[in-house]
Order: structure tokens, then sequence, then C-alpha cells
């Protein structure tokens, strides 16, 4: 039990370090503006450049860790955010945050990638369902505190939240050498080569099944990401917050995401998968329609405004590990892979609302609100057509 206990968190922790690496360091925006000389714009790109990078590079974790085990795809993608951490921290200009920030997209996913697909080799069925809901769980606190640590960092210096992130790398690289097991056998190990990568991802997203299920996942997320990207935006400028004060958005929002992952953890063999997708889509489309309204009105006050984000997450939280674990399943020798080709779809639509989406709609909290609602109806329009959201009734999951 004590072991069981230690791998979920351990395995939660891994998969932290991408919103740690994204949400720590956004309330310094303003401080790195004024010291490296930047607008927010190209501040803005340092997000950019890390999430694209971050979504490139997942299509290869994955590969990597089914070729060379995966405990040794961790530590060496750790290794290497450490020394990009520490070259942010250094950072003396704009144009060498970029660069580093695009090193620390290339080797955070190792963690978050290898443990999805680790879940699933530890764990099966509703089993395998509810551990998903716990490390998503644990996970979905990260974005809370991350820019409450990040406030507080900053009456440091904003180098002190670069060094953090270093210092998560190194304790959690620790604790997954010594805690977790090699989940990939040297007689299940696949060869790495380039033909190899893409003759399996031509399989995997060949899959109808799985490329509905991902999209839907990432659209799903987007929703809610979206407001994380744009929040240096639309909590200092449009809800007149302080730097110091974004837990005002991030503690009730993960909150909401925490419950519904505790939802979905005591739903997992009670109800079927469709009921499940029901219900959450119906909550989640109800509360984007509530921040609509909410985004039109004439004054905003920051509680009101955040409030129906925080209650989307309920949905999101409630529907994710099914719709996850259902993708791995449609590619059980090659699982590593697949969990790459889930994390890149996600991170592919999270690049492209930072590059392109958020700074089109966030010069009005309802250009946002439409954003949401454009993600959620390209999910639900995906979801529809997968054979989990078909499935009969008394299926169990």
């Amino acid at each position: 039990m004590r072991h069981s206990f230690l791998l979920v968190y351990v395995l939660a922790g891994l998969t932290a370090l991408a919103p740690f690496t994204i949400d720590t360091y956004l309330p310094a925006f303003p401080l790195l503006e004024r010291d490296l000389g930047a607008t927010t714009v190209e501040i803005q790109h340092s997000l950019t450049l890390y999430l694209l990078p971050y979504a490139l590079m997942t299509l290869f974790h994955g590969a990597i860790s089914d070729a060379v085990g995966r405990i040794t795809t961790i530590r060496w993608g750790l290794a290497v955010f450490v020394l990009a951490s520490i070259g942010c921290m250094l950072a003396p200009n704009v144009e060498t945050l970029w660069a580093m920030r695009v090193l620390q997209g290339l080797s955070a996913g190792a963690g978050n990638v290898v443990a999805r697909a680790m879940v699933r080799d530890l764990f099966q069925g509703v089993e395998a369902q509810r551990v998903m809901a716990t490390v998503q769980m644990l996970f979905g606190i990260a974005p809370a505190i991350a820019p409450i640590i990040g406030g507080w960092l900053l009456g440091i210096h904003w180098q002190a939240i670069f060094g953090f992130l270093a210092l998560y790398a190194l304790i959690i690289g620790w604790a997954a050498s010594r805690y977790l097991p090699e989940t990939m056998p040297i007689e299940k190990r696949t060869p790495l080569s380039l033909g190899n990568v893409c003759r399996n991802y031509q399989a995997i997203f060949g899959h109808r099944e799985f490329s509905l299920l991902v999209t839907a996942i990432g659209a799903n997320f987007s929703a809610f990401f979206l407001y994380v990207l744009a929040s240096p935006v639309f909590l200092i400028q449009h809800l007149g917050l302080s730097s110091q004060q974004f837990a005002w958005m991030f503690m009730p929002t993960v909150a909401g995401m925490v419950l519904g992952s505790w939802l979905a953890k005591r739903a997992a063999g009670r109800y079927n998968g469709r009921q499940i997708l029901r219900f959450a889509y119906a909550w989640m489309a109800l509360m984007a329609a509530f921040n609509l309204v909410i985004s039109l009105l004439p004054l905003m006050h920051p509680a009101l405004s955040i409030l129906p984000i925080a209650l989307f997450n309920v949905g999101l939280a409630f529907a994710m590990p099914i719709l996850s674990i259902s993708a791995l399943d449609c590619h059980p020798k090659i699982r590593g892979t697949a969990a790459s080709g889930q994390a890149f779809v996600q991170m592919l639509l999270s690049t492209i609302s930072a590059g392109l989406i958020a700074p089109l709609v966030w010069y009005h909290p309802a250009g946002l609100a439409w954003a949401m609602l454009g993600y959620l109806l390209l999910g639900w329009l995906v979801v529809q057509r997968t054979r989990l959201f078909m499935q009969k009734p008394d299926s169990p999951l």
C-alpha cells in the first residue's frame, strides 16, 4: 500500500513539472519586461517558444522510452531541464531567455509523457482509471500553487523562480530513480530509429479512434488553458489584480479540477463512459455559457469573473481520465509512443492558443469566453464520433 502510494505521488510529481514551468513565472512578466528591456509581446514569445518545442519533442519522448526504458528517458530529460533552468536564471537579455526556454521545452515533457505511459504499464482496467484520476488530481494542484510560489519568489528576484524549477527537477528526478520501477523491460523494447518512429506515428494517428480521442482531450484542455496563457492580461489589465494576486484565479480553477478528478475516481466502475461524458460535456457547456454572460456584464468583479472558469474545470477533469486511458489502450504495444501522441496534440493546441488565439481574443473578457466556447464545441463534435461515446449503456468504461 505504501509502495503504491509513493508510485502515484512520484508519477504526479513528474506530470506537474510542465505546469510549474509555465505558471510559476507568469507573475514575473512585468519584471522580466523591465529587467530584460523587452515588450509584453516579446515576453509572451518566451511562453510560445517553450510550448512549441515541448509539443514537437513529445513526439519523441515516448518513442525514446519505448526504446531505452522509462527511467533512463526521465533521467536524461530532467538533467537537460536543470541546465536549461539555470540558463534562464542567468539570462542577460530576452534572446537568451528565448533560447533557454526552447531547451526547457525540449526536455520538460519527458517526465509528463513517460509518467502517463507508466500509469498504464502499472495498472489495469478500472484501477488504471482511478489511478489516472488520482494523478490528475495531484497534478491539478500545481497550477494553483505555481503562481503563488512565483509571487513569493519575486520578493527575492525573478531569477529565483528559475532556480526553484531547477531544484524541483533535481528532487523529482531523484525520487523517480529511487521509487519508480522500470516498466519497459529490455525484451519488450522497440528499436529507436527515425523510420520506426515515423511508422509508429503513422499507425497511431492513422487509427481513427485514437485521433478523435486525443483531439477531444486537447480541445477540452485548451478551453481552460487559454485563460492560463492570457492570465497576465486577463488578471492584471481586465480584473485589476497584481502579480501577487494570481491565486485569485489559480486557486479556485484548480480546486475545480481537483474536485472533478475526485468525482472521476468515485465514478470509475459505477457509471459507463457515455454517462460520464454526457454529464461532463453538459456541465462544461453550461459553465462556458455562464462565463460568456459574465464577460458581457458592464462591471467586472474578479470573483464573479473567475467562478465559471473554476466550475468549468470540474467537468474537464471529470472527463479526462476516461478519454486518456481509452486513447492509450488503442496502442498497448507502443504505449509510450501513444502517450507522446496524446501529449503532442494537447500541447499543439496549447501552442496555437499561446501564439495565435490568446493575443487575438484577450482584448476583452468576452473574446476569451467565445474562444472557450469554440474549443468546447470542437471537443464535443469530435467525441461524439468515438466508439467510447457510442458504446452501450451497460458497458463498464
